[in-house]
């Protein structure tokens, strides 16, 4: 490897502009190629991003350049491709969600991986958001003793009418799944990061717009290993007070035996102790930048960090399968009306 991670990327859709904004702004990394079926856009995004590298297949992409990270930033279908692609050269990944296709594929990418000694991790950034960062601080810290319950309103508004998703990420209108799988799996990601595994699940799922395949509003509610409870309550149509209400998406309030923890829509966290009226909004470093308080570059830096030989790997693709076994749980409780356990979700590999 040189002094530098060279990083190649297959995909140049809305979201892989963040992932190779962030890699362009790294001292300690060179963004050397990147592929796109459509070699027009993928040359209009080299250009934006100064990357030399153009090609429209992947698989000669990796052969000439010879990467020391792959960024697989395409549609789910093909995750489990590239990821063999990767594997078979011996190259690490970062794989963007949704994570394949389903449970089984993701473990079949996972097992290929392991199998070849090769670094698979899951581009899920939300956890990297600086807010859910300063909040597992106060947590960890025990700012809030006891914690009783979490609740997370997820409310963009960006779902109403006919065009709802239609300028930014179409393939949103049809999802089959489309609440949990694609924007829910990120605060599953989340409850698990500031509360720890999570047990069992009741989901009521609906959808609202007629417009879109999938379900689009929902509650979920999870019993975590601690005997913290959680509340997911989520509806892309509904929307909350906000400067940007893509930034945090949403809103969510901790209750604990110290008091109660707020982070509101532009990213301020306020806490309020337990038996006082006035609430205190807490201090903390972020950059509005990017996508999510930068939390693409934050993902980003954490994995070059990791190859690079320091600390653990937060979001590896096998830990993740536990979001995507949450997920099923999920989906499988609004199916039959009925609590499930985590457990029960099993990967049937054929």
């Amino acid at each position: 490897m040189s002094s530098k991670l060279r990083v190649a990327g297959a995909g140049a859709g809305f979201f892989s502009a963040f992932q190779y904004d962030a890699w362009a702004r790294m001292d300690d990394v060179d963004l050397v190629a990147l592929s796109d079926l459509d070699l027009e856009r993928a040359q209009a995004m080299a250009d934006r991003h100064n990357v030399a590298g153009v090609f429209a297949d992947a698989e000669e992409m990796l052969d000439q350049i010879k990467p020391d990270l792959f960024d697989i930033a395409v549609p789910p279908a093909v995750h489990l491709e590239m990821i063999a692609l990767g594997a078979m050269r011996g190259v690490p990944m970062i794989c963007q969600k949704p994570f394949c296709t389903s449970l089984e594929e993701a473990e079949r990418a996972v097992d290929l991986c392991e199998q070849a000694g090769v670094m698979l991790a899951v581009h899920e950034n939300f956890r990297f958001q600086p807010w859910y960062r300063q909040i597992k601080t106060m947590l960890d810290d025990g700012s809030l003793g006891e914690i009783y319950q979490v609740t997370f309103r997820l409310r963009p508004g960006d779902g109403q009418g006919p065009r709802a998703y239609l300028d930014r990420q179409p393939y949103f209108q049809t999802m089959d799944r489309f609440l949990v799988h694609e924007t829910a799996i990120h605060l599953i990601d989340v409850f698990r990061f500031l509360f720890g595994e999570v047990t069992r699940v009741y989901a009521d799922l609906v959808r609202l717009n007629p417009a879109i395949a999938g379900e689009d509003a929902g509650l979920i509610l999870f019993q975590f290993a601690s005997g913290t409870r959680g509340l997911f309550d989520g509806n892309r149509l509904a929307d909350h007070a906000a400067q940007n209400r893509r930034l945090t998406m949403g809103e969510m309030v901790v209750d604990g035996e110290k008091g109660t923890l707020t982070l509101d829509g532009d990213g301020r966290i306020f806490h309020r102790a337990h038996g006082a009226n006035e609430r205190e909004e807490v201090g903390y470093d972020w950059h509005d930048r990017g996508f999510g308080g930068d939390c693409v570059f934050a993902l980003q830096r954490h994995v070059a960090d990791f190859i690079a030989g320091q600390g653990r790997l937060e979001n590896s693709a096998r830990d993740y399968l536990e979001n995507l076994k949450i997920e099923d749980a999920v989906y499988r409780s609004n199916d039959t009306s009925s609590a499930t356990a985590v457990d029960q979700i099993t990967i049937d590999l054929g």
